[in-house]
């Protein structure tokens, strides 16, 4: 050994905490004397780790038939793009627009209301950079909002406030583009003008320049963003021709009509009277309580995004009424990607040991995964059917908007296993809720901080 490597030695070991040469022996000798360890090994660098760590007895114990189905439909896709919140949304009005045109299958405009989600959402952008202009750049909110200026995801609210403002239109009348297939393009372009816009409103802020200023700078900014928006996702409509034949070849015709009046006429469910019902059991998220998460919105002036925090087991109580009693799918939001095996389209707590395979025990909780950045929600869908028990709901039918080369045909089935761990919010109608958390509703709501995994849906 020179002088110079002794030294380089000598230094490591005197820094706390360093790995040194023989701690990294050691774990290879233990790994190498196990045989299972090698076992495993050779299986997970030839296959996908799912594939191994499957449990066999989930997915052969797992049945795709409900004792209450909603659905007689085909499911949607949302492409390469994160509007399963919209999808989610305009999914659930379809089913009574359908009876009431008489038609097997329908979808209204995904790419209608997501033009008129992302130019609010620019506004409601540069509305916040005026808002927060006299923080340093690096402040954490502000620092929050340039990295999510105009994302793709959104929140129950939020739907509701386009629906309201801007009405609904038929797929066919602005149908899909590539840009809203295939949304990270666009979003690139968007983004930069608007962190150009945030710049140039801080800036005059800094020289001095009134709010009506900065309010003029930003009205220069949204004339780009409108501009880019109709290049990407087409010219929204004003009004249009409505005809169609139903599912027994006979025709009807509405004549023309506007988006509101379109969404007055076929959208049949008090959707305003909707409420949003979270399951957050972090110390400090007392249930019975309205939260509600800083700059989380789109529509400046619009319905303001507000949860109300409940035990699991209400959540699926309101949930299983809304299906069998009511007859109406329900919307919700999830962690989507754990425990999945997508080509079943099975949802299962215990769908993967991966624990056995790798030797060592995942022992997070459900408070402790959102306390600890491991889970939050991530996917918005439709619950459509329900497998009840002894008035136990033990399994759940769900629609996806992947297409339907996933699952059965696009619709999956979630164990109540599932639905405890990686749930976290359903819509339900207002008056469902039992006395005590109707009145809950009329608390002021907490506020949680921009990057509180609450949010995570819209981002």
């Amino acid at each position: 050994m020179t002088l110079e490597t002794s030294a380089k030695t000598e230094t490591a070991r005197s820094v706390p905490g360093v790995l040194g040469g023989e701690r990294a022996a050691a774990l290879r000798r233990a790994f190498d004397a196990e045989p299972r360890n090698r076992l495993a090994q050779n299986a997970v660098t030839r296959n996908p780790i799912d594939a191994v760590a499957v449990n066999r007895e989930v997915v052969t114990s797992t049945d795709h038939t409900f004792s209450h189905l909603l659905d007689k439909w085909s499911v949607t896709d949302q492409k390469q793009s994160g509007r399963c919140w919209l999808f989610a949304g305009m999914n659930l009005f379809r089913v009574g627009s359908m009876e009431q045109m008489g038609l097997k299958e329908f979808e209204f405009s995904q790419t209608y209301l997501f033009f008129w989600d992302k130019f609010e959402r620019a506004n409601y952008f540069l509305e916040a950079m005026i808002e927060t202009a006299d923080r340093p750049v690096d402040d954490r909110v502000v620092a929050w909002l340039l990295a999510h200026p105009v994302d793709d995801g959104g929140q129950w609210n939020m739907f509701a406030s386009l629906v309201k403002k801007y009405g609904l239109v038929p797929k066919a009348v602005m149908p899909e583009t590539k840009s809203s297939e295939q949304t990270l393009p666009m979003n690139r372009h968007l983004v930069q003008k608007l962190r150009e816009g945030a710049r140039d409103i801080r800036a005059q802020h800094e020289a001095g320049a009134s709010v009506d200023a900065l309010r003029e700078t930003k009205d220069g900014v949204l004339d780009a963003i409108y501009r880019m928006l109709a290049i990407h996702l087409g010219t929204p409509p004003e009004r249009f021709d409505w005809q169609w034949k139903d599912k027994d070849d006979n025709f009807h015709r509405d004549g023309e009509m506007t988006p509101q009046d379109f969404a007055a006429k076929y959208v049949n469910i008090p959707f305003d009277d909707y409420v949003a019902l979270v399951n957050d059991p972090r110390p400090g998220s007392p249930y019975g309580r309205t939260y509600t998460v800083e700059y989380l919105g789109n529509v400046v002036g619009g319905e303001p995004v507000r949860y109300l925090n409940v035990e699991v087991d209400v959540m699926k109580e309101l949930t299983k009424r809304s299906i069998v009693e009511r007859g109406e799918p329900v919307w919700m939001g999830c962690d989507v990607g754990k425990m999945m095996q997508r080509d079943e389209g099975i949802w299962d707590a215990e769908m993967f040991d991966y624990g056995a395979l790798y030797g060592t025990d995942f022992d997070l909780d459900k408070a402790e995964r959102l306390r600890y950045h491991q889970t939050f929600m991530t996917h918005a869908m439709l619950f459509t059917g329900v497998d009840v028990v002894d008035d136990v709901a033990r399994r759940w039918r769900v629609e996806n908007s992947w297409g339907d080369k996933n699952g059965r045909k696009g619709f999956y089935v979630m164990n109540d296993s599932w639905f405890d761990e990686y749930m976290f919010e359903v819509a339900v109608r207002r008056e469902d809720l039992p006395a005590d958390l109707q009145a809950a509703l009329a608390q002021e709501p907490i506020v949680l901080p921009a990057w509180d995994p609450m949010g995570a849906l819209a981002h």
